[in-house]
């Protein structure tokens, strides 16, 4: 039977940005009582070679995951999933499931791809630099790519709304503002147009930046609403976060008025009542 406490299919390793080995990763699952662990490291950009894996690497991501699959048959199973980057030029259909994300937006002044969600900088020069000091403009650049990514129908789509994840103390802009839920509606009716699973995700409370989830409790709201599906992830980007705060995100799925979660088994995406 599903279960969400112990399925954990957002994750990355140190073939892109994080912190332990495909192999570590396994290894903590296993330990840690899950049935079900999926890898879904950063796809190639050319844009964009920071955190992403590289043509080479995503070969040997493979290669790993599919002896990490027979090795811990019976165990644990392991999915070879992928987090598809708008600007990727890999073929998300080539996985066992795919993650669509948005992470990036493109200067037209200055010709810059600014990754949104990393260096508190760069998200200031994007501002600043190519829209105008108008933090909304960015905002709304941000949920049309988020609207491109939806449009692909992912089977999970990833932090809908990342751009907050450097605005927890509302830094740059107002999370209140009618232009910013609105950008943010447009991106939620693409997604649900083209059958997504949202994420609520977890990983930027684990890390610091926010004290909330992806997406924050409005936008889960309004998700609800349109008659959406939830899936429960970390983005983990090391052992010790496979499952974190998943208790207090259904706690949060189920405020929003959700009666079940989706939880990705190998058998594909079984529902679990709350």
């Amino acid at each position: 039977m599903a279960d969400y406490k112990k399925s954990s299919v957002h994750c990355h390793s140190t073939m892109c940005d994080g912190r332990n080995t495909l192999q570590e990763m396994a290894s903590a699952a296993c330990a840690q009582g899950l049935t079900t662990l999926g890898f879904s490291g950063h796809s190639y950009t050319q844009r964009d070679r920071e955190y992403c894996m590289s043509p080479s690497r995503t070969a040997q991501y493979k290669a790993t995951i599919a002896k990490l699959k027979a090795e811990y048959k019976g165990k644990v199973d392991i999915l070879c999933g992928i987090e598809w980057d708008s600007l990727s030029e890999d073929k998300p259909e080539s996985y066992d499931y795919w993650i669509g994300a948005a992470h990036h937006l493109y200067g037209k002044n200055t010709g810059k791809y600014y990754e949104i969600d990393f260096r508190p900088q760069d998200l200031h020069d994007c501002i600043f630099d190519d829209f105008g000091g108008d933090a909304l403009a960015a905002v709304e650049a941000y949920f049309a790519e988020v609207e491109k990514v939806a449009a692909k129908g992912p089977d999970i789509l990833a932090h809908i709304d990342l751009i907050k994840k450097l605005n927890g103390e509302g830094e740059f802009f107002d999370e209140e503002d009618p232009r910013y839920k609105a950008a943010a509606l447009k991106a939620l009716a693409v997604a649900k147009e083209h059958d997504c699973r949202l994420e609520v995700n977890t990983g930027g409370v684990y890390r610091g930046y926010r004290k909330d989830f992806y997406p924050g409790a409005w936008l889960l709201g309004e998700w609800q609403k349109m008659g959406g599906k939830v899936i429960i992830t970390a983005d983990a980007h090391d052992t010790a976060s496979l499952t974190f705060d998943f208790d207090e995100a259904a706690a949060a799925i189920k405020a929003a008025g959700f009666t079940s979660v989706e939880v990705l088994t190998a058998n594909g995406f079984e529902s679990q009542e709350l």
